[in-house]
């Protein structure tokens, strides 16, 4: 079957004389480039090739223009617009952030050529209904907000004379310049000289300008559509191309060139669902392997098509090694490259001053870029040198003094990298430029030839913006500097150097205009990605689009649904790819497009829809277990003679793996920086200020007149000892402040609570944090063991012993109250019930107390009163037994003994628990 450029070369060969004096007008660049490959190919004789623009280029040539790039534009109309509103205008870094979709409304009143005057009028009306409301007067924000809306037409007014002057426009100025020179251009240029090819949307200028040519018999149109989307007046493909045959005066009398009914031509469509957009870009790597293997020569006419151009990176990395040509007609993203996430971050840090330093996990994450290794000497010496004194000194901030304190070999790169003197935009570009020179150098010396070009696109930005800023006085702070550098960063792309005619294609929608290929691959096929759905970057509202005849989401959706019927009109194998996962950043459902072929008349096309899943095998849940060797015991026999904790042996009931791990490895949580107070160290925090607070208590009896002298001193005791377990941190703002007053508050309440006590009960005050270490006979065990541990409080109420634990975490009553014994060592839920036994355990061994009660103080939940250890004959409302009496001490050693007994037993591997 013959693609739509071969047709319009013979075409053209049969009805002109070929010379560079024919000019051929096309969509791209790179249908440009295959146009020309297609005159090589039928031209028999040696002759001058015509000539071969893109649209954008001879409405260049027609105005006289030259095109602003999108940062001199955004510039430039900061400029006027200052010059406009004096010292009423915005900064540059608050204007950014709305200039650029004004000059979008502006390109577009002008591609569409819409009188300049009758839709500013209209959209400062309906600014100004919008905010009506009953009060006579309006508030100053709403006489500022009218008065911006009718400064618009002399904001666009002053605009397009400061460019005409200058000799550049954007684009739609350069369009209406075009089409008002069109007249005199038409009658200087020969009969049938211009050929308008594959064109579908048109703007108006556009339009008028061919309509104008055509009229004159100066030039030729040849649409690419098949007659089927012509006829159906409800499909979108055809919507633009209809409207241009039904409503330009020449098709009255004239016959459109190019429809060629191909589209219900013999076609094998395959619709496949993946998950994931890796996915899709690993199952297109797949697929060209599985074609070339085929037929090694299917691969010459195989387009990739990419819906979503995000997905570049992953299908360039997809690509088979089988597949040694491949030809990328889009740009690489210079801000996806290593280069871009190291100065992004390097900006980024001091942008957003922070009078404490800088956070700590922004440094960290900054220092341990690919990039800023390779230049330190030492790199692992001077990263865990910074990391170690950040954690051990819980640097939450981090300040160039912080940084000078290190005694690193890198601190000359470390003093370039963290300095107090980026506080201008010229200072802090100028490091940048010293940063990429060390990059520099380091590349050439590795011989690194991609880096270096990541360094040479950001060798560009950073002298453009050297240029802007020597010219513009008006980038005066850190944040419009990163306005700028952002706006500088999007634009600039790393182009691919290959055969353009050779190979697998891979393009965006867009650079398939004209192009036809026998396979057709295409990714993405979802709503939101194609087509794009409802965005809306606009001031103008929908309804005064409409109104005006400007482009919407309508007519956005149908020059997506156009091209990609397009790719598929001559086709012969064709794969639609499309996300399963749908999500809002990756796209919604699959595409309406999917839905509409699988329910239209398909005439020759086979179709099939699958769902592709990678091949997947669940792991066989197996109990880890750790076989108990010497080494082993040797390790439990040194922790046996300092004694095991009760906090030890909570953790081999909870899960023996862990405790393995933990106590017998030596593998311990990773140290990380308490931003806010840690729970432990929270509890630490009011166990010390309970200790200080009740010491000169010790051996007396508590009064409600003693505790209320407390009072006044818990501020200053919390604080002390919050600075001593938690150095390095403000207690002026944030979360600490206030884990600071709910530990006042706690202590408080705690007080409170023991002075009603104290009034109605005999209270004496017995030991605080007292230390036990008490000898355990295991009979099975051939070394000695000992159980020990610190007893936060013990007192006597009315005459009843009392072993109390502080908790500040949660606590509930069925974590100290146990219906049969053997729950201690199995169940972990009742560690609590365990730990409290434990302190008896040592405190009965060594005073012999004939009964006494344990129990937790709750300090989150105080109004639940004390959690007493209790046993149950049943669960539910059976009596308690509160007391702990010698018999309770028999039932409790039989089962830790026979904890210990398992615990030091070589034969008893470490089975892991299933929590």
């Amino acid at each position: 079957m013959q693609s739509f450029l071969e047709e319009v070369v013979a075409d053209i060969i049969h009805t002109a004389q070929i010379s560079d004096d024919l000019v051929l007008v096309v969509p791209s660049k790179r249908a440009g480039v295959f146009l020309l490959q297609q005159f090589s190919k039928v031209t028999k004789t040696a002759s001058f090739a015509p000539t071969i623009v893109t649209i954008e280029e001879f409405v260049k040539q027609l105005s006289g223009l030259r095109y602003a790039s999108g940062t001199q534009l955004i510039f430039e109309l900061y400029h006027v617009y200052q010059e406009l509103h004096k010292e009423e205008a915005e900064s540059f870094y608050s204007f950014s952030k709305w200039g650029n979709t004004l000059l979008q409304d502006f390109n577009e009143i002008d591609r569409y050529l819409i009188p300049p005057q009758e839709i500013f009028s209209y959209l400062s009306a309906i600014q100004e209904t919008n905010h009506w409301y009953v009060q006579p007067n309006k508030t100053p924000m709403i006489e500022s907000y009218i008065r911006f809306w009718k400064s618009l037409k002399p904001l666009y007014d002053a605009f397009k004379d400061h460019l005409t002057q200058l000799g550049v426009g954007y684009q739609g100025m350069i369009y209406r310049k075009a089409e008002e020179n069109i007249g005199e251009f038409a009658t200087s240029i020969q009969p049938h000289s211009h050929f308008f090819i594959g064109f579908n949307a048109l703007n108006a200028a556009e339009s008028s300008i061919i309509q104008t040519l055509l009229s004159k018999e100066k030039a030729t149109v040849y649409w690419d559509i098949d007659p089927c989307f012509l006829k159906d007046h409800l499909h979108d493909a055809g919507l633009f191309i209809r409207s241009y045959l039904k409503q330009w005066p020449y098709y009255s009398a004239n016959a459109p060139k190019g429809p060629a009914p191909t589209y219900h031509s013999q076609k094998n469509i395959r619709i496949v669902g993946v998950p994931k957009n890796v996915s899709q870009a690993k199952y297109v790597g797949a697929l060209l392997e599985e074609l070339q293997d085929s037929d090694r020569h299917a691969l010459k006419n195989t387009a990739v098509v990419l819906g979503n151009e995000h997905l570049l990176n992953p299908v360039l990395n997809s690509m088979p090694a089988s597949i040694s040509n491949i030809n990328v007609t889009m740009g690489y993203p210079v801000a996806n490259t290593p280069a871009a996430s190291l100065f992004n971050e390097f900006i980024a840090l001091y942008v957003t001053p922070q009078y404490k330093g800088w956070y700590y996990n922004d440094l960290l994450s900054f220092i341990a870029h690919p990039y800023i290794q390779s230049l330190f000497k030492t790199p692992q010496k001077t990263t865990s040198e910074l990391a170690g004194s950040i954690k051990e000194k819980n640097w939450v901030y981090i300040t160039p003094q912080h940084i000078q304190q290190l005694s690193s070999e890198d601190m000359e790169v470390l003093s370039l990298l963290f300095s107090k003197d980026y506080t201008s935009p010229t200072a802090l570009l100028n490091a940048c430029d010293t940063l990429l020179l060390l990059l520099k150098d380091l590349f050439t010396s590795e011989t690194d030839p991609i880096s270096l070009q990541y360094l040479v696109q950001f060798h560009v930005v950073f002298n453009e913006l050297k240029e802007y800023m020597a010219t513009y006085d008006f980038i005066k702070d850190l944040k419009s500097f990163q306005s700028l550098y952002k706006e500088l960063l999007a634009i600039e792309t790393i182009d691919f150097y290959g055969e353009p005619l050779e190979g697998v294609q891979l393009m965006g929608m867009l650079e398939s205009r004209n192009l036809d290929f026998e396979t057709v691959i295409i990714t993405s096929v979802n709503e939101g990605v194609l087509p794009s759905g409802k965005t809306n970057s606009s001031f103008i509202p929908f309804d005064l689009k409409k109104e005006f005849k400007l482009p919407t989401y309508k007519e956005k959706d149908a020059v997506y649904t156009y091209h990609f019927y397009r790719l598929l009109q001559r086709a012969r194998n064709v794969y639609l790819l499309y996300n399963t996962e749908a999500d809002v950043l990756e796209g919604g459902e699959k595409s309406r497009f999917i839905t509409q072929l699988l329910t239209d008349d398909s005439g020759e096309k086979n179709i099939s829809h699958v769902v592709a899943l990678p091949a997947m095998e669940l792991p066989v849940q197996e109990n880890e277990i750790i076989a108990k060797d010497l080494s082993v015991l040797t390790v439990l026999q040194e922790r046996a003679q300092k004694g095991f904790s009760p906090t030890f042996l909570s953790q081999y009931i909870r899960n023996p793996i862990d405790f393995y791990k933990k106590y017998v490895l030596g593998i311990q949580e990773a140290v990380n920086v308490e931003e806010v107070i840690a729970a432990n160290t929270f509890g630490t925090v009011i166990h010390s200020c309970m200790e200080a607070l009740y010491t000169p208590f010790i051996g007396s009896q508590l009064s409600p007149d003693k505790l209320k002298k407390l009072f006044p001193d818990i501020p200053r005791v919390v604080k002390e000892h919050y600075k001593e377990h938690y150095p390095n941190v403000s207690l002026e703002s944030g979360q600490n402040l206030i884990a600071y007053h709910v530990i006042q508050r706690y202590i408080e309440k705690f007080i409170t609570s023991e002075i009603k006590e104290s009034s109605k009960h005999t209270i004496e005050l017995l030991a605080l944090e007292e230390p036990f270490k008490t000898s355990l006979a295991i009979p099975t065990v051939d070394f000695p063991v000992f159980l020990r541990g610190t007893l936060d409080r013990v007192d006597k109420k009315d005459g009843v012993l009392r072993i109390l634990d502080y908790k500040t975490g949660n606590a509930k009553n069925s974590e100290v109250e146990i219906t049969d014994w053997e729950s201690l060592i199995s169940d972990p839920d009742k560690g609590k019930a365990f730990q409290l036994l434990c302190y008896a355990l040592m405190y009965s061994q060594k005073h012999q107390p004939e009964a006494f009660e344990a129990a937790i103080i709750p300090f989150r939940n105080q109004e639940a009163g004390l959690l007493t250890f209790a046993f149950k004959e049943s669960v539910g409302k059976s009596p308690k037994n509160t007391s702990i009496t010698a018999n309770t001490m028999d039932l409790f050693r039989e089962q830790l003994v026979q904890l210990i007994e398992t615990i030091c037993n070589q034969q008893e591997a470490f089975v892991a628990k299933q929590l």
